[in-house]
């Protein structure tokens, strides 16, 4: 299904750019910012859940579609992940945010800004796990906690590092 609306909408975008009215380079900039954020997801999918032994991707906690890319200059990205914890109550999504963070700030090859959230209506306490999770100050001191590290850095590490 998704091939086909793939597909539709390729076609229905050259439709528009022969039309002239879709200016050719909006398409070239939507495909470098769905290449950017696949990029993005290949960084995060493999995160390690801190309570289970699965990745985010296969608790579906991070899926393609949660991460969108906006481009703020030349060569200077805005990146915004919507992730899903696996139960409203999930006691754990904060150190999920935290290691979002770490994981991208470490990873990707491109200047950026970081926003992350939890889907909206999908954890009871979202706005104040939003805003600790986008507060640099906050984030930098849970890195200095020992036993955080600890656990962040296993989430983190790929399987073969």
């Amino acid at each position: 299904m998704d091939a086909v609306f793939r597909l539709v909408s390729l076609t229905a975008n050259k439709v528009l750019q022969v039309s002239g009215f879709v200016d050719q380079r909006d398409g070239v900039r939507n495909k470098k910012m769905e290449e950017k954020a696949l990029e993005v997801y290949d960084v995060i999918r493999s995160i390690r859940d801190p309570e289970k032994p699965n990745t985010l991707e296969e608790l579906e906690v991070v899926t393609e579609k949660c991460v969108e890319v906006q481009e703020l200059g030349e060569d200077e990205y805005l990146i915004i992940i919507k992730f899903s914890p696996t139960v409203p109550h999930c006691s754990l999504a904060t150190l999920i945010g935290l290691c979002l963070q770490v994981k991208l700030q470490r990873c990707l090859p491109f200047k950026h800004k970081l926003e992350i959230y939890i889907s909206e209506g999908t954890h009871s306490t979202e706005e104040d796990i939003n805003k600790q999770i986008n507060d640099k100050e906050r984030v930098a001191a849970a890195m200095e906690n020992p036993n955080l590290r600890e656990i962040v850095e296993q989430c983190v590490t790929e399987p073969d590092d």
